[in-house]
Parts: structure tokens; sequence; C-alpha cells
């Protein structure tokens, strides 16, 4: 309980009106109708099944007017942005680093809405979701949605484990602050749930659907850092019953009038287990060496928390784990029991346990055990456990009732067993204990007295039995009516039941006390997992195969040991022991390289498969790739999703292609002289935004010249001059109007420029000056490279001015003026005009040389969509600018071949 300073005093004398919000429906009507005496005002929300209740309340010292609503769960959900949602947007290794965000489901909008609607009128928000991680987490999404409409607002946290008076009257009183480490711990597993599902999932599908389409062509093929480890304890258990090897054992066994047990209990050896069934049959004589008589109890069970409830509800009243929490969740909002979801078995010492037996006295099946509990000396005298969450007390009941029906009935009736045997006394009895030898060999009888059955008579759940056996004195000697040689073997364990399942689990730290069931639902709801008759978990096919192809990769995915670190970790984090993304981090690398290596040795996955499914389909090289999604290259400049190299439906070569498609047609088709183009890991450390990752080009020989290698790697994002002029990528620069959109037909290889393989042009190489001595300069005002048309026709081996940087499109041959057949570059007006038909603008030389200060014209557009038109503004006519060369520099480059 927080200390208020005077700021906070004084802000909370300004509060008249208190929005508050419980989880559900239920228990914001259970509450209000405990706040306000039974006086509530209902009114509708905006969301038909989250009502509003009004009263008036004394809060904060003070009376202040309380709206009580509630959400319906998680108001939020969380999805990555809308490029990676689609299943086919991108490879499924970037949803490990994809951009995630929270987001309304359309179901919840009213609800959402109608909190900011209500908030606008309060000055203090106080939330009474449940006290645990999910609901702490729910709390900070209700948070979120009411700061967002008014920032000031006053929050508070309401701490509560049952719906009564008492409780929710002592949460009023002691309101605290909300606990971000809690929520954070949520906000980490489901980011994490989200990456490491998604990935593998989509993985997993797509691959698999494609290889055995008869059997999964239309099944989702889920996974789960949960449910798959849940899965590998089913597949665990079946193969080793499958693995079980029978063995055939021996024993002696001595009758009277009671059956007597050998010590040596049993021997795998025929031979000596004979010759000693020999020696007791010629000393056939039993002498007792002792009678041991003393007390022996029972014990009563522990209090009860979530997991031991799921467990016995699924053994003794054969009801699911899921049905068992939907049912004590509603008995909870209903105020019949306290709340369900607890690691607690011990009761603290200030809970009165003496009223609550006292309700159940009513009761014509179990009040009088309940009035002879008050009877007891000490009173209600509970058995303590070891566990607590410091947060909720045990589950036990309310208050008393006998209007409910079929299950709901049966679990209330089991808690309300459970809570008064806990209280009870231990049942106690007498064991006497019989050791007989003959022949030198030992033998035992047990026999059993219940004296006082205390506890077992109000939990039938628990047996113990009396077994009558002879007295018998030390000393005495008698002769058996039998003794038997008998054989028999063993066996092998059995399959898993749902208690035993969630056992392994809690054991093992998968999942929580509040999921397991939901996990366990999971993957009988995928068909990984069925039951028998007697409800015994049986692995299937897919599950079978899934799992081994898994661990065939040398991953043991199956094992419990990579999630319960993370649920390790996630209770570091709640507790305010860890760093939120610290965690996320470390986990999301761990994850994203089993990935990464899983997918490699995806073969062994369909080998593991075909035993279970059938044989494989088979896929050709070029289908192999196809199916593995591809990585991004770049971002691409007309949308800003990724752009993925993929192949061509006809021929054998590849295209750079947005993500987007068909609604972005942003492309690039490689000539048909690229042989190969693959991803290379390294990234440009130039161009923007990054990663842009260079690419591996391998060339038909003879298309380049001979002092250029035929493989090199370039980079495709711009500043790569070789690729740019090779490739004409001019428009995939990121920029404004129509610059990002390649004009050339789809499927039209675009010319291949061929230059040296180098990003920039070497500032060493010397540059020819025909004009003895005057520099020529390009649009962006730099020293201009003179080039040689290289490319077969009627420009071969003439030379021509072009821009050394690449960054515009300046074209101008030596001492050129404007050649037959073009007009001026003035328009009827008079104005220059560039090869757009655009008013050209006027530039000045800032370059250090002879043409500093000269004016000239130039295109006005951005420098990525020039037409490349050039003139100075003393001459009238401009160079030739739309010509389109195969070149090669002039200036030397020394290349490695």
């Amino acid at each position: 309980y927080r200390t208020d300073s005077p700021g906070d005093m004084i802000r909370r004398t300004q509060i008249k009106r208190v929005l508050c919000v419980a989880e559900k429906n239920d228990a914001a009507k259970g509450i209000a109708e405990i706040m306000s005496d039974g006086r509530a005002r209902r009114r509708e929300g905006l969301s038909v099944y989250n009502k509003l209740y009004e009263y008036e309340y004394n809060l904060f010292g003070r009376n202040v007017t309380v709206c009580m609503t509630s959400v319906s769960g998680h108001l939020l959900g969380l999805e990555f942005k809308a490029q990676f949602q689609k299943w086919h947007s991108c490879n499924p290794v970037l949803l490990f680093d994809a951009e995630v965000e929270k987001y309304c489901p359309e179901n919840f909008v009213q609800i959402k809405r109608t909190l900011e609607r209500e908030v606008s009128q309060c000055q203090a928000l106080v939330i009474w979701t449940d006290c645990d991680r999910e609901g702490e987490n729910i709390g900070f999404e209700v948070i979120d949605v009411c700061k967002a409409v008014k920032p000031g607002v006053q929050v508070f946290r309401a701490r509560f484990s049952e719906i009564t008076p008492n409780s929710i009257r002592r949460a009023c009183d002691t309101l605290t602050e909300p606990d971000g480490n809690v929520s954070d711990a949520v906000d980490v597993r489901q980011e994490l749930d989200l990456r490491i599902g998604a990935s593998f999932t989509r993985f997993q599908t797509l691959r698999l659907q494609k290889t055995f389409p008869a059997s999964l062509a239309n099944q989702l093929i889920s996974y789960g850092s949960c449910q798959f480890p849940t899965l590998g304890f089913v597949v665990e258990r079946f193969k080793s019953i499958q693995a079980f090897i029978p063995e055939t054992f021996y024993k002696i066994r001595e009758e009277e009038s009671v059956e007597f047990s050998w010590k040596r209990n049993r021997l795998f050896n025929h031979t000596a287990c004979l010759v000693i069934y020999q020696i007791c049959l010629e000393d056939p004589i039993a002498t007792v060496t002792s009678v041991t008589s003393k007390p022996k109890s029972k014990w009563r069970p522990l209090p009860l928390d979530t997991v031991e409830m799921e467990k016995l509800v699924s053994r003794k009243l054969r009801i699911g784990a899921k049905e068992t929490m939907k049912i004590a969740e509603k008995l909870y909002t209903q105020g019949l029991i306290s709340y369900p979801r607890t690691e607690t078995n011990l009761f603290p010492k200030d809970l009165a346990l003496g009223p609550l037996v006292e309700h159940q006295t009513h009761s014509p099946s179990w009040g009088a055990f309940a009035r002879g509990v008050m009877e007891q000396p000490g009173g209600p005298n509970p058995r303590q456990g070891t566990k607590t969450d410091q947060a909720h007390p045990p589950i036990h009941p309310i208050k008393y009732t006998n209007t409910l029906q079929g299950n709901e009935q049966r679990v209330y009736e089991f808690i309300v067993r459970h809570f008064l045997a806990c209280v009870s006394l231990d049942a106690v009895g007498q064991e006497t204990v019989v050791e007989v030898e003959m022949a030198h060999e030992r033998f035992s009888a047990n026999g059993l007295m219940i004296i006082r059955r205390n506890y077992l008579d109000v939990y039938p759940y628990d047996r113990w039995s009396t077994k009558v056996i002879p007295v018998y004195e030390q000393g005495s000697q008698f002769q058996p009516s039998a003794i038997e040689m008998l054989d028999g073997q063993t066996s092998p364990p059995q399959l898993l039941t749902e208690a035993d399942l969630i056992s392994l689990m809690e054991k093992h730290g998968i999942g929580t006390d509040a999921t397991h069931a939901d996990h366990i639902e999971t993957i009988k709801s995928r068909m990984y997992v069925g039951l028998t008759a007697d409800q015994r978990f049986l692995p299937g096919e897919l599950g079978m195969g899934l799992v081994e192809g898994y661990n065939s990769m040398g991953y043991e995915m199956s094992k419990p040991h990579l999630r319960a670190e993370l649920e390790a970790d996630l209770k570091l984090v709640s507790e305010g022991r860890k760093d939120k993304q610290s965690v996320l981090r470390h986990h999301i690398h761990k994850y994203k390289t089993v990935f990464v290596e899983s997918v490699q040795k995806a073969k062994r996955l369909d080998e593991a498969l075909s035993i279970y499914l059938g044989a494989a389909q088979e896929f050709s090289e070029s289908e192999q790739q196809d199916m593995e999604m591809p990585l991004p290259v770049r971002k691409c400049p007309q949308c800003g999703r990724d752009m993925v190299l993929r192949r061509r439906k006809e021929g054998n070569g590849k295209y750079l292609s947005c993500v987007g498609y068909p609604e972005c047609k942003c492309s690039v088709w490689f000539p048909d002289t690229v042989l190969e183009v693959n991803r290379d890991e390294s990234v440009c450390p130039t161009c923007q935004p990054r990663p842009v990752h260079m690419l591996k080009l391998k060339f038909r020989r003879g298309s380049l010249p001979p002092m250029m290698p035929l493989e090199f790697v370039g980079c495709i994002g711009g500043c790569d001059e070789t690729l740019r002029e090779v490739l004409n990528l001019k428009y995939l620069r990121m920029g404004g109007g129509g610059g990002g959109r390649s004009r050339r037909k789809r499927g039209t290889p675009n010319p291949l420029l061929i230059l040296a393989p180098h990003p920039r042009p070497d500032p060493q190489a010397p540059r020819p000056d025909p004009r003895g001595g005057d520099i020529t300069v390009c649009n962006c005002g730099s020293e201009a490279v003179l080039l040689t048309v290289r490319k077969d026709g009627p420009n071969q081996g003439r030379q021509f001015y072009k821009c050394s940087s690449g960054g515009c499109n300046f074209f101008l041959p030596p001492g050129a003026r404007h050649p037959a057949g073009h007009t001026s570059p003035r328009d009827l007006r008079g104005e220059v005009v560039c090869n757009c038909s655009e008013p050209a603008v006027q530039r000045t030389v800032q370059k250090e040389g002879p043409n500093k200060g000269k004016v000239f014209h130039t295109c006005g557009k951005p420098r990525d969509q020039q037409c490349g038109f050039f003139l100075w503004a003393d001459e009238n006519i401009p160079p030739p600018g739309n010509e389109t060369h195969a070149v090669t520099h002039t200036h030397t480059v020394t290349h490695t071949l």
C-alpha cells in the first residue's frame, strides 16, 4: 500500500467521478451490487454484453459517483504490421524481427468506445480485473485506451481474491498502483508466442501442404512453444511403450489364511527361483520372527490450488481441464468460490475459516460433517502446504448453494468437500506387520484396522480399506496351506491421462496454471493427439511425424527445456529482476537460430512424415527453391515493402519483385545474359533505407569484355555504377512522382550496358580532355568522364561525356552541337524547354575550375527522373541526350581473373 504525497492528496480531493473496470460483466455486476448495497442503477453501454452500473460510494475519504463496467478478457491483441500479415508476404524468418503492434479486434471496438466515452467524464480510473498476470495486463490495456483520451486521469488498482463484501471493501480501502512488471511479463510472452508460433506455423504449413497434398492440402499445421513440448510428452510415453520389451519374472508366495509376500519380491532367473522354491518345499515350516503394531495415519488433502484441482477433477470426476476451469470461473463470478487461478496451497493466518465452514452446515449432504469440524478441538485446522503466489489463497467455497445442476454442481461439490476435508483431521488406523522365515527366506504380511475415519467421511475421492489378518505371536510356527512358484511379465507404462499430462507440464515448467488446459486443447483440436476409450492420450500420425522430424534434426524441440527457460525468465520479469527487452532479445535470437537451421534441414521433416503419410512429393531444384520463401534484398521504392528474388515461370531466369504484387508492380527483370543471381549476406554500407543486400551475379561467357570477370558481387540500391548501368536501375531509386516505376514492359529485359564491375569510377584514372584543357561538367556540376561506345552499330567507337558519379543522366558528345532534325530548345514563348517538353531550370557551376560561375540550363525534375537535357546559357542548342548506348570506360580498370 503506497504512501500518498501531499500532491496526491490534493489531486484526490478533486475526484468526483470514478470509472471502474472489471474483467467480465458478471464480475462487474457482483462488485457493483456489493459496493452499492444493491442500489446500483444499470444502463446500457455501446456493447450489448458489457453493462454499466452507477452508484455513489465513499472513496478517497469522500462521496463520489462510480461507474462500474467491464471488458471481456483482453481488450487488445498483438499482430504484425499489415505488410507482414499475409502468409506469402515475406519469408517466415523475417517474422522474428518484423514490427508488431497492438490493435483492438473488431468485436471489442464497442467496448473500447464505451471506455473512451465514460473516462472523458471521470477524474479517476480503478482497475478491477483479476489479480493475476493476465488480469494485470488487461488492466494496462484499459489504462492505455483511457489515457489516450484523457492523459491526466488518475489510475488505481484494486486487489482482491473473492467477490465478497469484506474482500471488496478491503480492496477499496487499500487501492494501490498497477504492477507494470507483471504486465511486462505478459507482453513478452505474447510477443514471443506470436513470433515463434507464426514463423514455424507458416514454414510447416506452406511446406508440408505441398509435400503431402493428399493428406495435408487444407490443414493448418500449427506450432507453439508450449503446445509442442506438450505433444512431446504424449509421443515420448507412446514410444516408451512401443520400445518396451517385457521380461518374465518368478516369485514365491505362501498362504495360510492370509497371503505372505516374498521379501525378494521377484527374480528374473528361473533356475535360481526354482532352487529356492524346492528348498522351501523341503522345509515348509514358517517361524514368526516379528510382529509389529503401530499407529498409521492417512493424511487429509492439502488446500486446493489450480493445478491440483484440474488433475483431481479430471481423475475423479472425468471432467476435462478446459471445462473445469470454465466452470470454476463461472462459480467465482457468481460469488460461490474464491479466485480459481492460484498457485497457493496454504491458507493465510488472517483468513477466517470458521465462517466459511459455518456456511456449509446448511447442506443436507455434508452439513453434519461441517458442524463436526466446528466442534473439533481448535476448530477448522487446515493441513498446510508450502507454495504461495503471494496473491490469492487456495480455492475454497465462499457460500453455500443448492441451485446448481450438472457438472457445475459436481465441481462445486468437489471444491466444498475438498475444503472441509483439508480443515478436518487425518484418518487414524492401526497397522500390523507380521514377518516370518522359512528355509532362510523371509516373507511378510500386512493388516490394517481403521480406528477413526475423520476426513474420509466427507471425502469419497480417497480410499482406505481395512485389511484383517489373524493374530500371530513372535516365535510361533505354522505350516502354510500353500507354497507356490508363480511367473509373470513386466508391463509397460500406460498412456498418459490428462492428469498425468498436467503433472508433467507443471513439473517441467511448461505453461502456467492458467494455460495448461488451453495447450492440451490445442494439440487435440489440431489432431496431433487423440483420446482412447478410457480417456488416455494417443499421438496421431501427424503429431508423431512432426516430433520425430524435429528430433532427427538434432533439436529437442519436443522437449521442455526451451520453453521452461522462457517461463523462468517470465517469472523474473514479473518480479522486476530481469529486463523486458533483454529477455525478448535473448529468446528471439535463440528461437530464430533454431528456426534457420530447421529450414535448412527441412528434408528430414519430410522423411519422418513420409513414414506415416506416404511418400513425399518429389520436387525439382527450382520448385524446391520456390517452396523456400525468398529473403528480402531491399525495400521497394514504390510502397516500402520488401523486394525479393523470384524465379520466372518460363525459363530459368530470375527477377526482383515487390512482395506487394499485384498491388505494387515494381520489379527488375534481369537480362538473359545473367545466368545466376542470388542474394548475398553482405549489406551495402551506403544505400538507404537499410538493409540493402548485395547480389551475386554470374554472366554468360562472351557477354562481357575480356577484362571483366563473369562473376561478381554488386549493390542494387543505386550506388553501384556497374549494376546501375548494366541493369538500368534508375527507376529503383527512392523518390517522388512516378520515378519509381519502370516504363519497360513486363518481361522485356533491360539492355545490358557493359561497365567495369566497380561501384564507382576510379578517381585516379586519367580523364582525356579533347577540348585542349577545358573541363566538361555534368548536370551535378561535377567533372564528367569520357566514355566510348563499344556496342555493334552505327555509334560504335564514338566518344561522349557522362556523369562520373552517376548522380544525373548527363550525356554530351565532344564538341557536339544540336544534330540535324532537332528543333530549338526554346518553345514558342522563348522559354528553354528540356527533352521532357517542360521548362528547363538554370544552374550555376560551383566547382572550382575554368567553368566556375558559368550558367547552364538543365531538366527541372528530381535528379533520378531527369531526362539528361543540358544547355550552356550562352549557347543556342543542347547536346544530344536521348540516345541509349552500350559503353565501357576508357580509363584503365584492373581485375583479378
